[in-house]
């Protein structure tokens, strides 16, 4: 078996990945949300400044403004100044919000199941290993 290249490797998680956002799309549109805007909410909790999320996110400051101001309008993010500064505001998840988040996790989850359920139970675990060690930032190449 000829060793696949590392673009090869990016390509095709991309693709795998690009395919099941694509195929539940239709559905998370039907709860409100965008697929940007689901990873958006899923980062709020740990980022809950715009500037914290576009760095997150690796998106420009404005598309975050435009998208927190639709996830505002829809009632999923609530906007609050900061006392000690009301220039800056931070971002919460709104009870409907966390709803439609997780709603939307739990359509990504199944379908993503699907594509893990061609896998046999050791194909499972050697991958999550696999992708356990790719997700440390900093490996020994030991």
């Amino acid at each position: 078996m000829r060793k696949p290249s590392p673009g090869e490797l990016w390509t095709l998680n991309f693709e795998m990945t690009m395919g099941v956002m694509a195929e539940v799309e239709p559905e998370v549109r039907e709860l409100g949300l965008e697929m940007k805007e689901f990873f958006l909410l899923g980062k709020l909790d740990d980022h809950p400044y715009p500037a914290d999320l576009a760095r997150a996110l690796i998106t420009p400051k404005p598309t975050i403004t435009f998208m927190v101001k639709r996830l505002e309008a829809a009632g999923f993010v609530k906007r609050q100044t900061e006392a000690d500064d009301l220039r800056r505001f931070r971002l919460t998840l709104t009870p409907s919000g966390r709803k439609t988040m997780e709603a939307t996790r739990a359509i990504l989850d199944e379908a993503f199941g699907r594509r893990l359920a061609r896998l046999s139970a050791g194909e499972r675990a050697e991958l999550l290993r696999i992708l356990v060690l790719l997700a440390e930032k900093h490996a020994d190449p030991c």
